[in-house]
């Protein structure tokens, strides 16, 4: 077999103590152990606690952080989840053999059983004097420096269990994360929200413009594509006589990788009849307020050293007046040449692409004006070439009832009042087509299927997506999406027997 190109990290020294282990008859990956108690239930319980040790025993495990020998005493951190506790380990107070055989075979990283009895030391730290301790797992790789920690960004993440080991700055960031999606459930349930579950793999993508990830179906061949959105499988549920639905969705999109974006990521798609974007726009801004009340305890925030205010009510600007605010032009005041013009000057890269004012009031939004958006804006009336699933704007020709939400340059949510004219969609779907042919790889399919479902009729709906990943970041102050992402995408490095160099696209692997 090929050697992996990361090799496996063990340690010598670490594998010889495991074998001694099990030559001495002595399980070093037992099958369980009696934990009485959480560590954090131990601090609570003996929060007074004196000098003298306690009449009660106690029990827990966890995983060993320091170990600090004094020649017949030790003393050492254990860790669980809940938090640590100090350990005192007196030779005289073990069986026959048992401290010698902690000072020789147990080291940081191992997980460990403890029994005993709780005091304070001089020094004032709740500490647990072990009487009997039973090994639970030899680790036979070690942690990093105790420290520094682990300090290298791509280490951590790559090997994101290494880094939570030893970070606790990383756990409270997931713990954050978890509470978050918690918190959209109850959310939306509280308000009458079903919660429903649509395909990952689609044989047609679409309701976002993203280049899609291609796969082949063996048994149906066909190819399918992981989802980039889930919004054309909601909305057929809206079409099937459900008012208010919702989805936590993972979606998955083959695009660049930056601060802000990875391919696999994480977010709420809501839908509600005989609602609009003014009614989703509501939504939002109560939605994300409560979100950041719960989870911070106000209504501000520092992000990257910058104070911003959830305050209610958020600023909202069109398009065209966010352009002319923070960019200083008026679109509709020039002609297409003169903007291409402007373009070239403001060293916009595809000042070429667009054919139209309102494809130029996108590119110098998207290239100009979204940065600057730090207090939580929302930006609205989008043109209808990029909005292909917003209903037509009911008094500006040529936009569409679209709105953003951008808070600290980023964007955070989009919605629309949703399209429902099926022959309008039809058409947009042969625009977005024609662009497909014509090179644009994020341009979306026809959808004859979900055509059809509107066919049959969708009440007047409103429809909103949130970004998970984003709303983390700003609610733990982190700058990178990999932060708040448990196991980011990166560049392989693994090797070893099956791994291809150049994997075939599915489109080019030969059918049998």
């Amino acid at each position: 077999m090929p050697e992996p190109t990361t090799p496996l990290a063990f340690d010598d020294t670490r594998l010889k103590k495991a074998n001694a282990l099990r030559e001495k008859g002595i399980a070093a990956y037992p099958h369980c152990f009696d934990r009485r108690q959480t560590i954090a239930e131990i601090r609570e319980t003996f929060a007074g606690a004196t000098h003298d040790k306690s009449t009660e025993r106690v029990a827990t495990a966890g995983r060993l952080y320091i170990i600090r020998n004094h020649g017949k005493t030790l003393f050492a951190d254990l860790g669980d989840e809940s938090g640590r506790i100090q350990l005192y380990i007196k030779k005289n107070e073990l069986p026959e053999g048992q401290f010698d055989l902690f000072n020789e075979y147990i080291e940081r990283g191992d997980f460990v059983g403890v029994e005993g009895h709780v005091f304070r030391t001089k020094l004032g730290e709740i500490t647990i004097w072990v009487d009997g301790f039973t090994i639970l797992c030899k680790a036979v790789c070690p942690l990093p420096e105790k420290f520094h920690g682990l300090k290298d960004i791509e280490k951590r993440y790559r090997q994101r269990y290494l880094d939570l080991i030893v970070n606790e700055e990383s756990r409270q960031t997931f713990r954050v994360r978890s509470k978050v999606i918690a918190l959209i459930r109850r959310y939306l349930d509280e308000r009458g929200f079903l919660e429903f579950e649509t395909p990952i793999l689609q044989p047609v993508y679409g309701g976002a413009n993203a280049r899609p990830f291609t796969s082949y179906h063996n048994f149906l061949d066909q190819n399918l594509f992981l989802r980039i959105a889930p919004e054309l499988y909601l909305k057929r549920l809206i079409v099937g006589g459900y008012e208010k639905v919702f989805e936590v969705a993972r979606n998955f999109r083959n695009e660049d990788i930056d601060t802000s974006h990875n391919p696999e990521f994480s977010m709420v798609e809501v839908y509600w009849a005989y609602r609009d974007f003014n009614d989703m726009m509501a939504l939002t801004e109560d939605f994300v307020a409560a979100l950041v009340q719960a989870i911070r305890g106000s209504d501000k925030i520092t992000y990257q050293d910058t104070a911003i205010s959830f305050k209610r009510p958020w600023k909202s600007l069109s398009m065209e007046d966010a352009v002319k605010e923070y960019a200083g032009i008026d679109i509709f005041a020039h002609s297409v040449d003169k903007l291409r013009t402007l373009a070239q000057q403001k060293g916009l890269e595809e000042y070429e692409k667009p054919q139209s004012q309102r494809e130029f009031l996108v590119l110098f939004f998207e290239g100009l004006v979204e940065d600057k958006l730090i207090q939580p804006t929302f930006i609205y009336d989008f043109p209808i070439e990029n909005s292909p699933l917003a209903k037509k704007h009911r008094t500006k020709e040529g936009f569409t009832e679209r709105f953003e939400l951008f808070i600290s340059g980023m964007e955070i949510a989009n919605g629309f009042s949703e399209l429902n004219d099926p022959l309008d969609q039809k058409a947009r779907f042969e625009q977005q087509e024609e662009r497909r042919r014509h090179g644009d790889l994020e341009a979306q399919m026809i959808d004859y299927d979900f055509i059809n479902a509107l066919g049959y009729g969708m009440p007047p709906t409103g429809g909103v997506g949130i970004g998970i990943d984003r709303l983390v970041m700003l609610l733990t102050n982190n700058s990178s999406i990999k932060e708040v992402i448990l196991f980011p995408q990166m560049k392989n490095v693994q090797g070893g027997e099956g791994a291809l160099e150049n994997p075939v696209p599915p489109e080019k692997q030969e059918r049998k």
